[in-house]
C-alpha cells in the first residue's frame, strides 16, 4: 500500500480490484476544504481511460504488473504465437487481445507481454518499427497542392500515409503509438 500523495506517472495501482496505470495526476489544495489528488487512469484490462479523484489521506494498493520480453513467431488463424526468449516457452494469444496492434506484428519482432497476477493483459510494442513497403502508387509530378502524402501498404497489410518520394520495396520506420510515418531507413 502506498499513500496517494506518493504516486507517479506510469505507476500501476489497483482501484476496485482492477489494475490501472497512472497517465497523469495533479495534487490540488483548494482554499477551503481538504486537499485531494485528481488522476487520469488507463484501465489495463479494457484500455479505457477514466478520471478519478482521491482524498489526499488514503492509501492505494500497487499493482504488481509483470512484463516478459517475447518474440512474435507466427499466427495460426485467430491465434498469434509468441516465444519466451529465455525458456523457449510458447504462448498463444487470441486476436481479440491484440486488437489494433495486429498490423504491427511481423515475424521475429520482440514485444513485451504484460501480466497481472496470472492474467494476460496485452502486449507493449516497440516505440518504432521498420516495415517494408509492399505497394504504393507512384508519385504524380506536381501533386503537391495537398498534404503531399500517399497511401502505402506495408508487409503486414497495414496502410499508412507516406511522403510522395517513398517507393515500393523501400523500408520505412513507423511509430506504433499513432501509426504514422517517421522516416526512411
Amino acid at each position: 500500500m502506498i499513500n496517494i500523495n506518493d504516486i507517479k506517472n506510469g505507476m500501476t495501482i489497483i482501484v476496485d480490484g482492477t489494475p490501472f496505470v497512472i497517465i497523469e495526476f495533479q495534487h490540488v489544495k483548494p482554499g477551503k476544504g481538504p486537499a485531494f489528488v485528481r488522476t487520469k487512469l488507463k484501465n489495463l484490462r479494457t484500455g479505457a481511460n477514466i478520471e478519478n479523484t482521491f482524498n489526499s489521506n488514503i492509501k492505494v494498493e500497487r499493482a504488481m504488473v509483470e512484463k516478459k520480453l517475447m518474440q512474435y513467431l507466427y499466427n495460426s488463424g485467430d491465434n498469434y504465437v509468441f516465444m519466451n526468449m529465455e525458456t523457449y516457452e510458447q504462448i498463444e494469444l487470441n486476436k481479440t487481445l491484440l486488437e489494433d496492434q495486429i498490423g504491427y506484428l511481423k515475424e521475429n519482432l520482440e514485444v513485451e507481454l504484460v501480466f497481472f497476477k496470472e492474467e494476460m493483459l496485452g502486449i507493449n510494442l516497440p516505440e518504432k518499427i521498420e516495415m517494408l513497403v509492399t505497394s504504393t502508387e507512384p508519385a504524380t509530378k506536381g501533386n503537391t497542392a495537398t498534404t503531399a502524402t500517399k497511401e502505402a501498404i506495408l508487409e503486414t497489410g497495414l496502410a499508412v500515409r507516406v511522403p510522395l518520394f517513398i517507393n515500393e520495396g523501400e523500408t520505412i520506420i513507423i511509430s506504433t503509438s499513432d501509426g504514422k510515418y517517421v522516416s526512411r531507413k
